[in-house]
């Protein structure tokens, strides 16, 4: 259905089953797919948009980057099945770089006012909490989930489950499976009840601990904690992801906090 007050593009490209409703104004080179549902006063252009997914109303998604570098050229949003936007989400096209594309996952939940710069990944399941806001190029793994009215300087890394408390903000990388909080963001220990919800046994989830124990020590320096990762914990995919995330760093992680901040659980 395709509400009479809309405004949509020759060229964009709607399923038969999807929604759009009142006063939505669907510009060029757009595809929505099958069950998706556009509520009102949305404006989208240059998006590919996947099934089943809800854009809430005000919502902005495909407009030019805010980069005076960028000179019109053609560039896109993605974004994947079942994701749910909320009201005055942003969400803006690539610049010309990389891929010229900003993405979006499957399942991902963007919550009111929330905004995702040009060039951004959004893995899958990924949250972001009301006005959570990401600078260019920011990389948010699967699973991860950022506060409300935190934000994240361009090229950074929210890794894999790493879960980041609202009104923070980070410069650095952010160490999957951990939890952060601050302004700056310092480590607090690691996100348990997302390892559980996700089927990580305790004996796993006691290895990640004691990994990310090691990465935060006072007493050891980053190559030093690694080579002790490697020398006395049972390999397993996420303690290689943690250390494969740290030596990838091109900012830097975030890995010191407050002595007596530090929460070591499991």
């Amino acid at each position: 259905m395709i509400d009479k007050t809309a405004v949509i593009h020759p060229s964009a490209q709607i399923a038969e089953d999807a929604y759009i409703g009142p006063y939505v104004v669907i510009g060029e080179n757009v595809k929505i797919g099958s069950g998706t549902k556009v509520l009102s006063h949305v404006h989208i252009e240059h998006s590919e948009i996947g099934k089943n997914c809800t854009i809430s109303s005000f919502s902005t998604i495909g407009s030019a980057p805010q980069d005076l570098g960028y000179k019109g050229e053609e560039t896109k949003v993605v974004i994947g099945d079942e994701t749910i936007i909320k009201e005055n989400v942003t969400i803006h096209r690539g610049a010309a770089c990389g891929d010229f594309t900003t993405r979006v996952g499957n399942k991902c939940l963007l919550m009111v006012g929330s905004h995702i710069a040009h060039n951004c990944v959004i893995e899958d399941q990924a949250i972001l909490a009301n006005l959570a806001t990401l600078g260019g190029h920011v990389h948010v793994g699967f699973g991860a989930f950022i506060g409300g009215m935190s934000v994240f300087h361009q090229n950074i890394r929210i890794g894999d489950m790493a879960i980041v408390s609202g009104f923070s903000a980070s410069r650095q990388d952010i160490l999957p499976y951990s939890k952060c909080d601050g302004r700056p963001a310092a480590p607090r220990g690691i996100n348990v009840i997302a390892l559980k919800r996700r089927g990580v046994d305790l004996e796993t989830r006691t290895s990640i601990n004691a990994a990310f124990k090691m990465l935060i020590s006072p007493e050891l320096n980053t190559t030093q904690a690694i080579e002790k990762i490697k020398a006395e914990l049972p390999t397993n995919e996420y303690i290689e992801k943690m250390v494969n995330f740290v030596q990838t760093s091109k900012r830097g992680v975030v890995l010191k906090a407050k002595a007596g901040n530090i929460s070591m659980e499991d």
